[in-house]
């Protein structure tokens, strides 16, 4: 028997997990429904399902896990007590006070994250330069932890002022937690400045760390001898042993693996400008890759802003599962509702009653009932013609033209959300390739491109568990940061770089332990500049003071139209670290003939049946015109008509228009 590590990539969506299983040399795919109540039911189903649990010493797990992610958005994060400085108690209720809609003039109240009576106030203040306002005496401490064991709390988040600087107080805060209670300092979390975003990722991080915790040490124990690592938000792997003291850093675990196996795939193809479209049962995500995915410090979780970085992308409510509905004024609405994993539409045959997105390719035909999930789930056209015909009545048309209406309307909202990443800052998308992936991207990639004016597309191969591919195809990696403010001229240059290797060395030993060997880690710095009086930064990568500085004025020219004659101010200091990709390789499709139709469908709104083709059975070369089915085992693609698709050496489609 071989003793090669298996990888295994696994990524818990809202309807389905999905699995892509590499050897060494081809790659296997599989997908099981979700068990949002427990995922990690559905990850060793599917590894019993791949005939995996003798292979548990040789298996390498990298999952993207969805369990912060849904305690974040639900509220459902344990009791959690924040403690902060005299007088700030209120301080993560207050916020911005910054209007989410600015002509609302009468907008509801924001969730309160932490009740009043889980706020605790201490001493221990310093000022702006570091030096101690007001001290943290011995009984300050013994007060707070006499009130921290009357609570009761499940986990405790301690975020002190400017404790970026010293985090000494934040540690002595930390050890009057008691033992076995989960405890998260600011300081250590994001030593950053900006005390509101750095109080909620620290509550965050707080207040979810405890269920992640949980939930990796009942998977790890699950896997036994496997190895066990998970998606971070920004697009690297960290140790699951890891991962639970950083949870606020996986809450967008998912869909940074889909960009990661998007780029991954496109620059195989030759493609590094890319446009992604990641749809699957519950929402949309899309993204703007050029060369490498963008990373924010502005990303937002639900109500909270999450200054951790995370891959830079714009998600809205439209999926395969998404309810179509008429409002009482006759107006038709598709999602952001959704019927999830269970029941999930009504086609899947598990009791849904409501029309989605789903039932609506099923009833034009472009969804196939005897191809889904490669036979082994056949979908159920009555009842999705069943949930379709109140909505139909109601709209006073055919079941198939409210169906076709539902599919353009939810082809809209995510057209706009590609002009949001595209054209609203400035990019062209024209020159772009748009990169549909999820179960649900396929059916929607040619009506898209159109929408926005692009005329290439790439469906990758293995297209619909992506984003399970790209979290094999993503390193081990971290990010670093410190705020460390001063006008830039000001600043001593080998300071500056002392400073930076500080900050890499943090990373390089975070890495070394999970085995990363030095010599491979490749350490990216750059600063947060900005002109002096600015609220807001721009990032530049380090190449030394002055170019650092000609590069930042180049970069405001470039977003803004305009550069300065001001002086230039450092906020942060960053660093990227990385260690070497994995050896995954795409196998190449072997030599055979071009493929013939496996059938041919009736799709509404054609005179003529529609050629199905079956995804494994293509050859390179081949060419589809369209209109054309491209089924496979967990996706469809439906090739508009004025679109071509071209199959490359590895099998991904290559669309282009007519």
């Amino acid at each position: 028997m071989s003793s090669a590590p298996l990888l295994l990539g696994v990524d818990t969506g809202g309807t389905f997990t999905d699995f892509v299983l590499y050897d060494g040399k081809r790659l296997r795919v599989h997908k099981v429904l979700s068990t949002p109540e427990a995922p990690e039911r559905a990850i060793l189903q599917g590894i019993v399902e791949l005939g995996l649990t003798g292979e548990l010493a040789r298996l390498q797990v990298v999952h993207g896990s969805t369990v912060a992610t849904n305690a974040v958005l639900e509220g459902k994060g344990v009791r959690t007590v924040f403690v902060t400085n005299r007088g700030f108690a209120d301080l993560l209720t207050i916020g911005r006070q910054a209007r989410r809609a600015l002509y609302d003039l009468q907008p509801l109240p924001p969730p309160v994250p932490v009740p009043p009576v889980l706020c605790l106030e201490t001493c221990g203040r310093l000022s702006a330069d570091g030096a101690v306002v007001e001290p943290l005496p011995a009984a300050e401490l013994t007060a707070l932890a006499a009130q921290l064991a009357e609570l009761k709390p499940q986990a405790v988040a301690v975020s002190l002022l400017f404790s970026y600087l010293d985090a000494g107080f934040e540690r002595a805060v930390a050890r009057q937690v008691p033992d076995g209670v989960f405890v998260s300092c600011s300081a250590e979390v994001l030593p950053e400045q900006g005390e509101y975003e750095r109080g909620v990722a620290t509550w965050l991080n707080a207040s979810v760390g405890p269920l992640v915790q949980g939930y990796l040490a009942r998977l790890g124990n699950a896997l036994g001898e496997s190895q066990l690592a998970v998606m971070q938000s920004s697009g690297e792997t960290v140790a699951a042993a890891q991962a639970g003291r950083e949870a606020v850093r996986l809450l967008l675990s998912g869909p940074a693996g889909g960009l990661a196996g998007a780029r991954f795939v496109a620059a195989g193809a030759g493609r590094a400008r890319l446009l992604t479209f990641d749809m699957g049962g519950t929402s949309t995500d899309v993204a703007l890759v050029d060369g490498a995915p963008r990373l924010t410090r502005e990303g937002r979780i639900g109500p909270w802003p999450v200054a951790v970085p995370m891959v830079d992308m714009h998600t809205i409510g439209a999926g395969g599962g998404s309810i179509a509905r008429v409002d009482a004024g006759g107006l038709l609405h598709v999602g952001p509702e959704s019927a999830g994993a269970a029941p999930g539409p009504a086609g899947y045959g598990r009791g849904g009653t409501l029309p989605t997105v789903t039932d609506a390719n099923l009833l034009l035909g472009r969804l196939r009932p005897e191809a889904f999930l490669g036979g082994r789930m056949r979908l159920d056209v009555a009842a999705a013609h069943q949930a379709f015909r109140p909505l139909a009545e109601a709209l006073e048309c055919a079941v198939e033209e409210a169906a076709l209406g539902v599919v353009a309307l939810a082809n809209e909202h995510m057209a706009g959300a590609l002009r949001v990443v595209s054209v609203q800052r400035g990019v062209d998308p024209r020159g772009l390739t748009l990169v549909s992936f999820g179960g649900a991207g396929g059916l929607h990639v040619c009506a898209l491109a159109e929408a926005v004016g692009m005329r290439h597309a790439l469906v990758p191969v293995q297209a619909g568990v992506l984003s399970a591919l790209g979290m094999l195809a993503a390193p081990r990696g971290r990010q670093r940061s410190r705020t460390r403010l001063g006008l830039l001229d000001a600043l001593d240059e080998a300071t500056v770089q002392a400073e930076l290797d500080a900050l890499a060395e943090e990373g390089i030993a975070a890495l070394a332990a999970e085995g990363v060997a030095r010599e491979y880690i490749e350490c990216i710095a750059s600063l947060d500049l900005r002109y002096r009086g600015q609220a807001y930064t721009l990032n530049v990568s380090w190449q030394g003071l002055a170019r650092t500085r000609e590069a930042f004025h180049g970069a405001h020219r470039a977003r803004f139209g305009h550069d300065l004659a001001r002086p230039v101010e450092l906020v942060n200091l960053r660093v990227g670290l990385h260690g070497p990709a994995p050896d995954i390789r795409l196998p190449p499709l072997p030599p055979c003939p071009e493929a013939a139709p496996s059938g041919r469908a009736a799709l509404w709104g054609y005179d003529d049946p529609v050629e199905i083709y079956a995804r494994d059975r293509l050859a390179a070369g081949q060419v589809l015109v369209g209109p054309v089915l491209v089924t496979e085992t967990v996706a469809t693609t439906y090739v508009a008509p004025g679109w071509r698709a071209a199959v490359d050496t590895v099998g991904n489609l290559v669309l282009d228009a007519d």
